[in-house]
């Protein structure tokens, strides 16, 4: 962890956000397995609750240790069950708009969590990713997908970047161009629900 102590902080933030996202992303897709639901939860619990310290402590070895095994064991469960939507929702904002990487995804994933527990399976991992998270006491299912969606979104204010769309410079008018560039990206076969450019679009107008 001493290696990353010069990282500026929205390098820091950035790759942080990316971590947490393999690691929320690969626990839905359709490759999803037991293998790869054990590296999810396991990067999940190491990452979310270290994500501010390295912030706002930067200098805490432990903290930087947790996000560095976190971000490898995410990364394991890349390999065993890839990505989905949010990753395909992202690459078009970097190629058009110059977006970082993590700043991207990190805009993306909390409206792919709310579209993707609309339907099938999903909703359970991600409230099980909540409860991990220590997410708070929710009644429902439902409940705990929108704490978990919430406290996605709050990783970009703890950053200091923007939330939405509109407020990173992207013009509504692309939003159509920006959903057939995603449609067509390779993540998005595997995400837990059909995501078509008229799904991906619905995504984009979401975090507009």
């Amino acid at each position: 962890p001493e290696l990353t102590l010069s990282l500026p902080r929205n390098v820091t933030a950035c790759t942080g956000i990316d971590a947490i996202a393999h690691a929320v992303e690969t626990a839905v897709t359709k490759k999803r397995n037991e293998l790869s639901w054990m590296f999810s939860k396991e990067a999940f619990g190491l990452l979310l609750p270290n994500f501010a310290t390295v912030l706002n402590q930067p200098d805490d070895l432990n903290a930087r240790g947790s996000m560095l095994l976190g971000a490898a064991l995410a990364g394991c469960a890349i390999e065993a069950s890839m990505l989905g939507a949010a990753h395909s929702t992202a690459n078009p904002l970097t190629a058009q708009y110059d977006i970082v990487h993590g700043q991207a995804v990190g805009m993306m994933l909390p409206h792919v969590v709310r579209f993707n527990a609309e339907r099938g399976e999903a909703s359970g991992a991600y409230a099980e990713l909540a409860a991990i998270g220590k997410l708070g006491q929710a009644a429902t299912s439902d409940e705990a997908v929108e704490s978990l969606a919430k406290r996605l979104t709050k990783l970009l204010e703890q950053a200091d970047m923007p939330v939405t769309l509109r407020a990173s410079g992207v013009e509504e008018s692309m939003l159509t161009t920006l959903a057939a560039e995603a449609a067509g990206q390779w993540t998005a076969s595997f995400n837990p629900r059909e995501v078509g450019q008229a799904e991906m679009e619905s995504i984009y107008r979401a975090a507009f």
